[in-house]
């Protein structure tokens, strides 16, 4: 199958064009921040859209707990958080990638 010259400057167009929404899209992606909460909101946990922890509140009640609990509470906490983080990148990503649609890829995640 032979590629006309037009065919691959649109090819080129396209991509250039994906580019910048992908750039955009990495911008918004570091601005996103989550909070992940566990135990009746016990523990609060915020990461940033790089999944950096930013913060973590621990409840005057659950200082009284044992030691094994506050740390389960904290991972809880954590993984709710990276969940929603990994589900707002996506979005963002899709909305970025909307209309791009490229036979046989995958984005990463």
């Amino acid at each position: 199958m032979k590629v006309k010259m037009t065919d691959f400057s649109k090819i080129l167009d396209k991509a250039k064009e994906l580019e910048a929404k992908m750039k955009e899209s990495q911008k918004k992606i570091k601005e996103i921040r989550v909070e992940g909460v566990s135990g009746s909101n016990s523990v609060t946990i915020t990461l940033d859209g790089e999944g950096e922890m930013q913060t973590i509140k621990l409840s005057d009640e659950i200082m009284k707990e044992d030691k094994a609990i506050i740390e389960d509470l904290i991972i809880a906490a954590h993984n709710n958080a990276k969940a929603q983080l990994k589900a707002k990148t996506s979005e963002e990503i899709s909305k970025a990638t909307g209309g791009f649609g490229i036979p046989g890829f995958k984005w990463p995640l």
